[in-house]
């Protein structure tokens, strides 16, 4: 049997991976912030906030105690939303072991610092953790199809090829495909950054803009992003991979996708409040977005989409507007790259 794994987070991500992992045989230590919310968890073995229509195999042990979770597995998967994960895992810094590998599974960059979530783990862990000792799970992978078993593929990625593949071990299953990778900001920015195109789907959704300007949307889309991870130092080839144009594929198209369906939300006319208060579940992009600008602006990156849902979302903007604005745009080549990444 493979060795024991923690994760952290009982929302639907945690709760699907931990199920999928134990009707594999894992042994899975899932924790919940609330003693209610576990309680009733480990009573009924069912999730009925997240993901209520399936059932938490025995080998999913649900415990609100974080030592307890924390002592359970060297092998830590940090599921809590990205905006909380710098207060919560300085509340496991206690619990830290030299032999622990932490793995995020939360897809987002931190407001006001602009670090991705790898180096929030690793700014609150290191030292006595080694920074190799860091990764993260990220690819096209929908809860609910996870806690299902259907196929899925993601990648794992920390900067030590020895702690990628570990991963990639430890999450491997007959249905869950793993691949290791060691472009850890390449796989941080896709997977995150993501999450604001599938915005924009959304909204192109709900406005009914069509299936053209949908694939202009992903296409145009991986684009930006990939300019925004070269400046980052990403290796352009990951941007074509599972955590780029993978995620955001399923991302922008399913009718999973929370952020997309947000989008579509406020493309029907709903303000970003009003949205937001119509779900149970975050939708991180909302948040990326602000960050995602942010850092655009800082490397002097041009992102138009980004702009334009940051402009919807926080400057009360219409998406008719903003779409004209993508539309009329200047004439570019299709692989135009700005002058700071431009060889010399």
């Amino acid at each position: 049997m493979s060795a024991p794994i923690s994760i952290f987070g009982a929302g639907s991500w945690g709760t699907a991976l931990a199920v999928h992992l134990a009707q594999s045989g894992r042994s899975v230590t899932l924790w919940a912030r609330r003693d209610e919310q576990a309680l009733e968890m480990a009573e009924t073995r069912r999730n009925r906030e997240y993901l209520s229509g399936i059932d938490l195999p025995p080998p999913v042990h649900i415990t609100s105690d974080l030592e307890e979770a924390a002592m359970a597995s060297d092998m830590w998967a940090i599921a809590v939303p990205s905006q909380q994960v710098r207060s919560f895992v300085s509340r496991l810094r206690p619990y830290l072991r030299r032999d622990v590998i932490a793995v995020s599974l939360a897809k987002g960059i931190e407001n006001d610092t602009l670090m991705t979530m790898s180096q929030v783990l690793e700014d609150v862990l290191v030292p006595p953790l080694d920074r190799e000792r860091i990764g993260v799970l990220y690819g096209p992978s929908h809860a609910e199809e996870v806690a299902e078993g259907r196929p899925t593929t993601v990648v794992a990625a920390a900067h030590a090829a020895s702690v990628a593949e570990s991963v990639q071990e430890a999450f491997m299953t007959d249905r869950l495909r793993v691949y290791a990778n060691t472009d850890v900001i390449g796989v941080e920015i896709g997977g995150s950054a993501k999450n604001v195109l599938a915005i924009a789907a959304g909204i192109s959704d709900g406005v009914g803009y069509g299936d053209n300007a949908k694939a202009a949307l992903v296409t145009r889309g991986i684009a930006e992003i990939k300019r925004l991870g070269l400046a980052l130092g990403a290796d352009a080839m990951t941007f074509a991979g599972l955590a780029g144009i993978g995620d955001l594929v399923v991302t922008c198209m399913s009718r999973h996708s929370r952020n997309r369906g947000l989008g579509e939300q406020i493309g029907s006319g709903k303000t970003l409040d009003e949205a937001l208060g119509s779900m149970h579940m975050v939708a991180e992009g909302v948040k990326t977005t602000q960050s995602i600008h942010d850092l655009a602006q800082r490397h002097h990156i041009e992102m138009p989409i980004t702009e334009a849902v940051y402009a919807v979302l926080f400057e009360g903007r219409r998406p008719h507007e903003m779409m004209e604005k993508l539309m009329t745009r200047s004439a570019k080549r299709e692989n135009w790259l700005p002058e700071v990444l431009q060889e010399s």
